[in-house]
């Protein structure tokens, strides 16, 4: 391993000197791939790993995933049969979203893809998030940062193509809407293909018996067309809409799993919004609320009173209240509320701090320091809307 650098520099040398010309124009060497316990691999330790008894138990793909997702430029890698575990379930999970998507493409054929209909919030916030990720993977893969690629794949494929988007689409397809089916229909091709085409050069084997089952054109994804950003199909006001709305879903799951009140049992679900703009996603949306909270009655507004005997959690833009009357003890949710309070605190010295820095001010784009101002007001505001409610419990 230490000679490969001056192994390298000599073919460069020997290059230039007998034909004029470089035999590389990059060249990238890894680390070295060691034990779990960050001792180098040797006969004697006993720690070695045969390679093909790897792709034996988990696949060619799972061990090109996890060399390519844990390498880092200047760190070593540690080998562990609970990161061969993880990257054999991320290709299960890719493989299930794909069975999904296939299975509800019936019979579309790639000229039938369209992907250019009337979309609901969920189709045209998928098609942002997909081409920010094609845009960032590209110039990672440039930059030799196949780790931080894979990351940001594995988040896009992982939380908002299989989690949610595949999620909210089994509300259209379950519709009437012939129309409205058709172009989440082609969005789901048109996504799962692309990511297929973003992940080729990692994980080539799964990635080729998938895509020769989507609609496309071509004989071959390894010599398909690499994706590249198409600006149209982004929309960022509905990404910010999207964002809204998931971490009001995000929420309420998350109260009902501290209140130990399972998804499986309707609750009430009453929200006070800060303006007519989060009261219209979320008049829009219902049916993704439904889906998600399961709520037996959703009430909404910007002058909605918040019940006494209700759990509170704030995001930007709303105040969300459930009642649980009998379900939570009053001090437990003082002592989460004030928690939650000290939490939002710790962000606002963190913003007040980084904007008494003279530097960072004076250094720093206007629409950066503008935007950690507008950060430490929402924190605030958040803060405040917590303490008003612990105030209210105190007073029960």
């Amino acid at each position: 391993y230490d000679i490969l650098t001056f192994w390298v520099s000599r073919m460069m040398f020997q290059g230039l000197e007998f034909t004029g010309k470089r035999p590389f124009k990059n060249v990238l060497i890894h680390g070295l791939i060691r034990d779990s316990q960050g001792r180098k691999m040797s006969k004697s330790l006993g720690n070695g790993v045969d390679p093909m008894e790897v792709i034996e138990q988990y696949g060619a793909d799972a061990l090109r995933w996890f060399l390519a997702n844990g390498s880092a430029p200047g760190q070593d890698v540690r080998y562990s049969t609970d990161k061969m575990d993880a990257a054999w379930n991320f290709i299960n999970k890719i493989w299930n979203a794909s069975r999904y998507a296939l299975m509800n493409v019936g019979d579309l054929t790639a000229n039938q893809v369209d992907i250019t209909g009337e979309k609901t919030l969920a189709d045209k916030w998928i098609l942002t998030r997909l081409n920010q990720t094609i845009g960032k993977v590209t110039e990672l893969f440039e930059k030799f940062e196949f780790g931080e690629a894979g990351r940001l794949l594995y988040r896009f494929i992982w939380d908002d193509f299989c989690d949610w988007y595949i999620e909210m689409s089994k509300e259209t397809l379950a519709g009437d809407d012939e129309a409205a089916k058709l172009t989440t229909r082609s969005i789901l091709v048109y996504v799962l293909d692309n990511t297929l085409r973003l992940l080729h050069p990692i994980m080539p084997f799964v990635t080729e018996e998938i895509w020769q089952s989507v609609p496309h054109v071509g004989e071959s994804l390894v010599v398909a067309t690499y994706p590249t950003v198409h600006p149209e199909q982004m929309d960022e006001q509905a990404a910010e809409e999207m964002e809204f709305l998931m971490d009001f879903i995000r929420s309420v799951r998350t109260v009902r799993n501290e209140m130990n009140t399972p998804l499986s049992k309707p609750i009430n679900i009453i929200a006070k919004v800060s303006d007519a703009a989060h009261y219209a996603i979320l008049k829009e949306n219902e049916s993704y609320i439904a889906r998600f909270s399961n709520p037996e009655e959703f009430v909404y507004g910007e002058d909605v009173e918040a019940p006494s005997d209700a759990v509170t959690s704030v995001i930007t833009g709303a105040e969300i209240y459930l009642p649980l009357a009998g379900l939570i003890n009053i001090e437990d949710e003082i002592a989460r509320l004030e928690k939650e309070a000290e939490k939002l605190q710790q962000e606002v010295d963190r913003v007040e701090k980084k904007l008494s820095n003279e530097k960072f001010v004076a250094k720093a784009p206007a629409a950066v320091v503008e935007a950690e101002r507008a950060k430490g007001a929402d924190y605030q505001a958040q803060r405040e809307a917590v303490l008003e409610r612990i105030a209210t419990l105190k007073k029960i």
